[in-house]
């Protein structure tokens, strides 16, 4: 499994507000390979906010179909005005794979 991680970093008050934005209902979760996305909020930053949103897939290609199709497009499209509003001051892709865990016994 792999973890795909967007790390966005945004003006201040608007981690809550983006937040629910990633966990929509839609094409992602038919994606074959989609596991599941978790988005965090980083707590100890005082200057900006930041979104670790973290997508869980099965494999590298799954997540490949994902970003080359029209569904990804279309979830990524940028605002009308050109962007010139966003509050995303910046972001980062993390890709990881999932090399040991540890499952609660309870």
């Amino acid at each position: 499994m792999i973890i795909v991680t967007n790390r966005i970093k945004t003006k201040l008050g608007f981690a809550d507000k983006m937040a629910p934005m990633f966990t929509r209902p839609g094409a992602l979760q038919k994606m074959d390979g989609f596991v599941k996305v978790e988005v965090l909020i980083t707590k100890n930053l005082s200057e900006y906010d930041e979104l670790n949103v973290n997508m869980y897939w099965n494999t590298m290609e799954d997540f490949a179909q994902w970003k080359n199709s029209d569904a990804f497009k279309e979830a990524h499209k940028g605002p009308a005005n050109g962007g010139q509003d966003s509050p995303i001051l910046g972001s980062e892709i993390i890709i990881s794979e999932v090399a040991s865990t540890l499952e609660s016994t309870i």
